[in-house]
């Protein structure tokens, strides 16, 4: 039997509302694993998948009961004890973990790692069922957990605005500049050189942003009204806040060719959503560009492009970003309480060691 472990959990209607809950795990039944998380990031993407948790299903990876639940996020696990003959302890895999010390898993190996066969998951988005198996000396580790998801979406949002010419767009606009999946397209747009980018961002994240290099172009939200813009533009919103929508919908109206919702970085903005001048907002969702460009591109054709640009991005990722550990179930908590209320810099990339 594994020895205590926990699980780290949110009130679903109130998120600053958690718990340690003591566990003791499972020993595996046939078919099953055990696996002990070694690692795992905390960023806004986790926040958005709290946010989000009801209407895109994240609460269903890790189900917990009476209004509680277990957020995941990408990081690495290790088989602790295992009931299938095809996996060994000690094997370490890379993937969606639940905040928690242990998962107990069903997996069905596959040609790179495994799916997690789990009966709750096996109408959610395939994309969060696979995992990749890890080696221990590979390098970027922190950084593929951290950065990794996040510029998954950076290059499949690029990718979009490519496919449709930038709408025919000038400038690109991107709202929270300082989140990490804004600034992965920032990189990608300016590598490009096909359009000017724009970053929106607050006083306080107006000099990193700045100083990154990514941006042609950085205005605080403030200032946006005044600004001189290049049009047509494309909105790209990593705020998710109703106020910043609106300020630019009701600058460029017509002039805005496309509008895209993303993340939900200032997640406690959120309003129902009134009409908006120019054209209406379209929510990304990436499993689903993963799936298309999958069965466009046939075996490998998304990784390889994928990881040509992942190994120049994160090449340049030391200058700016510092590694911060949390250790235990009391770091998690910290951790992910000062990514929710805002008090994690961009510059620091929170890594929590259960």
């Amino acid at each position: 039997m594994a020895a205590q472990g926990w699980d780290f959990l949110v009130l679903r209607s109130d998120l600053h509302q958690t718990k340690i809950a003591p566990v003791t795990p499972a020993d595996p039944a046939d078919g099953e694993v055990l696996f002990r998380v070694e690692s795992f990031s905390l960023t806004a993407n986790n926040v958005t998948y709290a946010v989000a948790g009801d209407q895109i299903g994240y609460w269903r990876f890790f189900p917990k009961p009476d209004g509680w639940g277990c957020i995941p996020a990408w990081g690495y696990g290790v088989v602790e004890t295992s009931a299938n003959p095809d996996f060994a302890p000690g094997e370490r895999f890379y993937g969606y973990w639940p905040m928690a010390s242990h998962l107990l898993a069903t997996p069905r190996r596959s040609r790179a790692g495994f799916v997690d066969g789990a009966a709750c998951r096996a109408d959610l988005p395939p994309t969060y069922n696979q995992y990749v198996e890890a080696p221990a000396d590979a390098p970027h580790q922190d950084q593929r957990s951290l950065l990794n998801p996040l510029f998954m979406t950076s290059f499949l949002i690029d990718d979009l605005l490519v496919d449709n010419g930038d709408f025919g767009a000038k400038t690109v606009i991107l709202a929270s500049a300082s989140s990490r999946t804004s600034m992965g397209l920032a990189w990608l747009l300016k590598q490009s050189g096909r359009v000017k980018v724009l970053g929106l961002t607050s006083p306080r994240n107006k000099a990193f942003v700045e100083g990154l290099g990514y941006y042609d172009q950085v205005v605080l939200y403030d200032d946006l009204p005044g600004a001189p813009v290049e049009t047509p533009a494309v909105l790209v919103d990593f705020a998710g806040d109703p106020a910043v929508r609106a300020a630019v919908h009701n600058r460029f109206r017509d002039d805005l060719a496309y509008s895209c919702l993303v993340g939900i970085t200032h997640w406690e903005a959120r309003s129902a959503p009134a009409p908006l001048p120019g054209p209406a907002p379209t929510f990304f969702f990436a499993p689903d560009r993963v799936v298309k460009r999958r069965q466009d591109w046939g075996p490998g054709g998304l990784e390889s492009r994928y990881g040509e640009a992942w190994d120049r991005f994160v090449a340049d990722t030391p200058r700016w970003l510092t590694l911060k550990d949390f250790a235990g179930a009391e770091g998690v908590k910290a951790a992910f309480l000062a990514v929710l209320d805002g008090k994690a810099p961009s510059s620091e990339g929170l890594i929590c060691r259960p």
